[in-house]
């Protein structure tokens, strides 16, 4: 009677959100001081001040809540086009930059503006859950490289082989959700010159997109090189829902960059498609108060003060995972005493109240994300936990 491949693919629902669901059960039955859940990362700090009071001024403004061109409106285009290109070896103007509905809305559009259905996506594993939703909405397939090792850095000769006469797309996420990864400038120089190595043999261009809603939140002095720089078929996709903590309303853009050829039909697809998938432009509130606060960046030391608190104290445990160089999560290896991710997931919501994220929703099975965007209280509560978790299972004290 329905879409078989969308019953089917509610039938495999995200596991972030079953967790998630899971949580508020056992909130239910333990107390929610009892429960750690380290399932999804939704920002739980509040946008700025000053933010919510210049959107609350801006609900005043005359014309803010009229139609607004297709691709967003003219002002806030002209700022973020100026944010990017004062960070850029290459200028880009505002007609290279399209208002969304969030990084999603974004991903969404490019597709649909750029794929054939049955042509392909190629993006590394372990990758955020949705992409391969987002291909199939428009007909195409993904298709995964796994990383190198246990470092998750792209696998240059997987990534070779990878590519077919259809794909079109090379889809990135750094810093990386569910790892942490970030890839290095020259990482990247070694995808580009595959790129243009395939997009010479198969004569036609394969983009770089580069999904980075994580950008701002960085460790160490790591920093996320700017793609539009070092491709020139690069597109970047953003939002604010990290970076400001405006999960809830959706909104992002996509900028391409300056080199990329026939740009202006590319962009008359996309600004078609951004009104015509359904969910149309960005919010208009919203774009107006984000191209006010570009600049402002998140508290990444409350970020890194629970990274290296958890690290410390699970690994001590004989807990085995890399430390972020940037976004808000660990990915943990399931230890041995399980046969997969999904086991060890369910083990220890049941049995200690831990909740995470198996890694096969991810595609990278053997593992479970952990997301430390919680408050430093909840850290600290799920220690005796950990503690008696690790002692059940027999690992190094």
């Amino acid at each position: 009677m329905y879409s078989k491949q969308i019953v089917k693919n509610c039938a495999n629902a995200s596991f972030i959100r079953k967790m998630f669901e899971k949580g508020l059960e056992l909130a239910k039955q333990y107390g929610p001081e009892n429960v750690y859940d380290f399932s999804i990362g939704n920002p739980f700090a509040e946008p700025p001040v000053d933010l919510r009071e210049r959107m609350k001024e801006l609900v005043d403004q005359p014309g803010v809540h009229r139609y607004m061109p297709n691709a967003g409106f003219p002002d806030v285009r002209e700022k973020v086009a100026a944010f990017y290109s004062a960070r850029s070896e290459k200028p880009i103007p505002a007609s290279h930059i399209v208002m969304t509905t969030g990084a999603a809305g974004a991903l969404n559009v490019l597709f649909k503006a750029i794929l054939n259905p049955g042509e392909r996506i190629v993006t590394f594993a372990p990758y955020f859950v949705e992409y391969g939703f987002y291909a199939q909405n428009v007909g195409a397939h993904l298709d995964t490289v796994e990383t190198e090792s246990t470092d998750f850095l792209p696998n240059i000769e997987g990534l070779r082989q990878a590519i077919q006469p259809d794909t079109r797309i090379l889809l990135l996420n750094s810093p990386n959700n569910p790892t942490g990864r970030i890839y290095s400038r020259q990482d990247l120089e070694a995808v580009a010159g595959v790129l243009r190595e395939k997009s010479a043999e198969f004569g036609q261009p394969i983009f770089l997109v580069s999904d980075e809603p994580y950008a701002t939140i960085t460790y160490d002095g790591h920093q996320v090189p700017n793609v539009l720089d070092l491709y020139e078929h690069a597109i970047v996709v953003n939002s604010f829902s990290k970076s400001l903590g405006l999960a809830g309303e959706r909104i992002g853009y996509i900028a391409v960059g300056a080199d990329v050829p026939e740009v202006d039909t590319l962009m008359d697809a996309l600004i078609f498609c951004n009104r015509t998938l359904g969910f149309n432009n960005a919010p208009a509130l919203a774009q107006k108060v984000v191209a006010e606060y570009l600049d402002v960046l998140p508290d990444v030391a409350d970020y890194q003060a629970k990274r290296d608190l958890l690290y410390k104290e699970l690994t001590a445990l004989g807990f085995e995972m890399n430390l972020p160089e940037g976004a808000f999560y660990f990915f943990m290896k399931v230890p041995a005493n399980f046969e997969s991710s999904v086991d060890f997931a369910n083990y220890v919501a049941d049995k200690h109240q831990i909740l995470v994220v198996p890694g096969s929703g991810f595609g990278c099975e053997g593992y479970v994300r952990l997301s430390y965007c919680v408050k430093m209280e909840v850290v600290e509560r799920s220690l005796k936990a950990w503690q008696a978790l690790a002692a059940e299972l027999g690992l190094k004290k």
